[in-house]
């Protein structure tokens, strides 16, 4: 199949679904492209002068050399512009971001495709033709970094990731071990220092990330909300310990056996998912338990994440290329 993959390049996550989603794809042989869009309003009005006219052309002369793609898959929302430039059009969603505006255009996609199980009565209860594939993340693994009995949170840019009340938490414990955490100086509130707290508001190069990643055994997850996830897999990859929010998304893919779930105080509502924020009191008695755990069972429940993350990796391709034949 010819297929168009379109998402807003944001140089974060959705530039990750972007790049892993046509790998995925090219291993089945369908001829990919993939529409990275950036920000800019000359280059939103020229792109739709393009398509409105390759539209016009298609209505008066017929589809024929029009229909550039037997698939669009549209990451996040729905693009009108885009939609009569395939004979199908896929919905890749993120319930805490899909608005109001793609929402009236959801009888236009011909289906959708759920990264979680979560998602799936969502979109089912408006209506849609909804089939389960999940996605898939980096391998970001470096055996031969020595990982260290602390803990590491990537906070990036998210503000739907605990990070405050998690610096907060951890600034009442200066008996715990470090914490290091790397956030985007845009959205990073730094507070006061902590001499067991390591912030690093600040652009690391991939290379630097990477091995900070590999050096913590434990990677605090506590989100609010996930579409997917990549900070979740991708620590999984490295057969870290996540400890991370017990909510759906969040605990489909860590269970007790591969990582430690806390419990949420309160819930609240981003557009069609429910945040939910982890309990203080919960969240400490993770923290210790970790910090007690012996090396055979951190060393088994990372063994779990490994596998789980290599099992995901190896089916993502075979689901995506399955659903693109059933709505065919």
């Amino acid at each position: 199949m010819r297929i168009n993959i379109i998402a807003w390049d944001n140089g974060l996550g959705l530039s990750r679904h972007l790049r892993l989603l046509g790998v995925a794809l090219e291993q089945y042989g369908h001829v990919v492209t993939v529409t990275g869009l950036r920000r800019g309003n000359w280059r939103k009005m020229g792109r739709r002068f393009k398509l409105g006219a390759r539209n016009i052309w298609s209505r008066v002369f017929g589809d024929h050399g029009w229909k550039r793609h037997d698939v669009n898959i549209l990451i996040e929302h729905i693009r009108p512009e885009f939609l009569p430039s395939a004979r199908r059009n896929v919905l890749l969603p993120h319930p805490e971001w899909f608005l109001d505006s793609d929402r009236a255009l959801l009888p236009k996609v011909d289906a959708v495709f759920a990264q979680t199980r979560h998602a799936i009565p969502i979109f089912g209860a408006l209506g849609s033709r909804v089939l389960f594939t999940g996605f898939t993340s980096e391998d970001r693994w470096l055996p031969e970094v020595v990982r260290e009995p602390t803990f590491f949170h990537l906070a990036g840019r998210s503000r739907h990731k605990g990070t405050d009340r998690l610096l907060e938490l951890w600034r009442r414990h200066p008996e715990w071990p470090r914490l290091t955490v790397v956030q985007n100086p845009k959205s990073a509130l730094p507070g006061r220092p902590a001499s067991n707290i390591d912030h690093r508001v600040e652009y690391l190069n991939d290379s630097e990330l990477r091995n900070l990643q590999n050096a913590h055994w434990f990677h605090l997850c506590p989100s609010e909300t996930e579409g997917y996830g990549h900070y979740l897999v991708e620590a999984m990859s490295l057969g870290a310990i996540v400890i991370t929010t017990d909510a759906r998304p969040m605990n489909e893919f860590i269970t007790p056996a591969r990582g430690i779930l806390v419990g949420c105080a309160r819930k609240g509502q981003q557009n069609l998912a429910t945040t939910h924020y982890f309990d203080e009191a919960a969240m400490e008695l993770a923290v210790e338990h970790a910090m007690t755990m012996d090396d055979r069972v951190r060393a088994s429940m990372g063994e779990s994440a490994r596998a789980w993350f290599t099992d995901n990796a190896q089916a993502f391709p075979q689901r995506i290329n399955a659903a693109l034949q059933l709505i065919e």
